[in-house]
């Protein structure tokens, strides 16, 4: 452990609290759970789009796709351009017909949106309990992402640099709401993009450059620059489901999707789609080139997740990569930031409050408990990170599937279709969280897809099916206020 990496990442999470600080003090007066849950719907282009951004793009994005492109190969490079469209496809999809009608229901939750839509109970809570378990799961990967980067770049113990990690997140998220977390957010998109340029013209430059690092790759093993990658991993069938999970179904996902219903005016959503696709276009190359051809530079890592941190301390002068250690760890707090909120909005708005409805208006009262249900889920991630996997990519993909396979088609035919109704949106999310669930356990892929292919499929014949049988909801053209304000 040098100073030279310690220093900066002190000052790093040192801005991160004092944009933590700036948020609270800027907060809008008028509904506590508007302001704190989606900061009073006030972000402008840039921020919705670095927001946007830095939430899709994770430890996964930082640690694990670079992993698995050291392992694979650059065809695994190819194969993470397809999440490029993933900005444009949720903000198209959802975007403006989203944001109005999370105004006109008042919503400040995605299962608010739900249950203004299809008038379900049980569809909320549903909803809720899957979201929980699935938010669980991803946020125990970012907090393994986060401490393992202290770990082998700046010698911290796995230990230490959990609780370290986590309580910074915890409390920065906690205190400051969405307002801190989308500001930061901003500040660190652009700290990822100054990273991930600079690491990878220095792996590059230690490999002698490109063409010594394709050489070098070859006399490894010729897989490695095979379009297929290592193994022949890359089939038609792996290209489709990985497409499906990380760029089309990633409208369904909670946390993305309520980004889509706090920015400001419909100019700030063709800013960030632009802005957006092109910020995830740079991190999506620039990061998992840089883990395909640092095997050309650190050819036995035991570890493929290790591959940036090692890097980063093998190719970068120490102050170089104390600062550059920041761009991953700003990719893993952003998303964590987002999911942690989600979950507390859930266990709040959408739990507490539905059983405890007169405690609508104790300000009070939903401050301390928002806080204080944001620390204890930070605890308990902590724990179910205390003994992580070798590849955490695996695991991630996995949560966000499962997300995916419950929430894709109510959201997006409860927009869509005016027939939706309550009983196809249950069926849709039962039927495709069991045969994701079941496919996953049992590590089956029918025809070799991926479980959410076949998952989403059913959810889909599942929803027309069960919307026969269902009594006709609101439109989302004609639906009325029904969320409790």
């Amino acid at each position: 452990m040098t100073a030279e990496i310690i220093l900066p990442l002190i000052g790093y999470l040192l801005l991160v609290a004092g944009l933590s600080v700036f948020a609270m003090r800027k907060r809008h007066s008028g509904n506590f759970l508007t302001e704190y849950f989606l900061g009073s719907r006030s972000m402008g282009g840039f921020v919705l789009a670095m927001t946007l951004t830095t939430t899709y793009i994770s430890a996964s994005s930082f640690i694990g796709g670079p992993g698995a492109a050291y392992k694979y190969g650059l065809g695994w490079v190819l194969l993470s351009m397809v999440q490029v469209p993933a900005v444009w496809l949720s903000l198209g999809v959802l975007g403006k017909k989203f944001a109005i009608l999370a105004r006109r229901y008042q919503a400040v939750t995605l299962n608010d949106m739900l249950f203004a839509r299809y008038q379900s109970p049980l569809l909320v809570w549903l909803a809720s309990l899957t979201l929980l378990i699935a938010f669980i799961a991803a946020m125990t990967v970012q907090f393994i992402g986060g401490a393992r980067l202290l770990e082998t770049a700046a010698g911290i113990p796995y230990g230490q640099g959990l609780l370290i990690f986590g309580g910074t997140i915890a409390l920065y998220t906690a205190f400051g709401g969405f307002r801190a977390s989308v500001l930061n957010d901003a500040m660190q998109g652009i700290v990822m993009l100054a990273g991930t340029f600079l690491l990878l013209f220095a792996v590059i430059h230690a490999a002698g450059g490109m063409h010594s690092a394709v050489e070098r790759l070859q006399q490894i093993d010729p897989q490695l620059l095979s379009p297929t990658g290592v193994g022949d991993i890359i089939t038609p069938t792996f290209l489709a489901s990985f497409s499906v999970l990380v760029c089309f179904g990633v409208i369904g996902l909670p946390h993305t999707a309520v980004r889509c219903i706090s920015y400001k005016d419909s100019k700030a959503v063709h800013m960030a789609i632009l802005l957006g696709s092109i910020v995830v276009a740079v991190l999506m190359l620039g990061m998992h080139l840089a883990g395909a051809l640092g095997r050309a530079v650190i050819p036995d890592l035991a570890i493929p997740d290790q591959v940036i941190p090692a890097l980063m301390i093998k190719v970068l002068p120490p102050l170089a990569a104390g600062i550059f250690l920041a761009a991953p760890m700003a990719a893993i707090m952003s998303t964590i930031n987002a999911q942690l909120l989600q979950s507390s909005a859930t266990i709040v708005k959408d739990l507490f409050l539905r059983l405890r409805p007169q405690q609508q208006n104790n300000e009070r009262l939903l401050k301390r408990l928002t806080r204080l249900v944001t620390l204890i889920l930070g605890l308990l991630l902590l724990l179910a990170a205390w003994n992580p996997p070798d590849m955490i990519i695996w695991l991630n993909l996995l949560a966000f599937g499962g997300l995916e396979a419950v929430f894709l088609w109510p959201l997006v035919l409860g927009l869509y279709w005016e027939k939706a109704n309550a009983a196809g949106a249950l069926s849709a999310m039962c039927g495709g969280a069991a045969c994701y669930t079941l496919l996953a356990s049992l590590h089956l892929q029918p025809a070799g897809f991926h479980p959410i292919v076949p998952s989403l499929l059913l959810s889909l014949l599942a929803f027309i099916i069960g919307n026969r049988f269902g009594r006709p909801a609101h439109s989302a053209e004609d639906a009325t206020n029904v969320v409790t304000d």
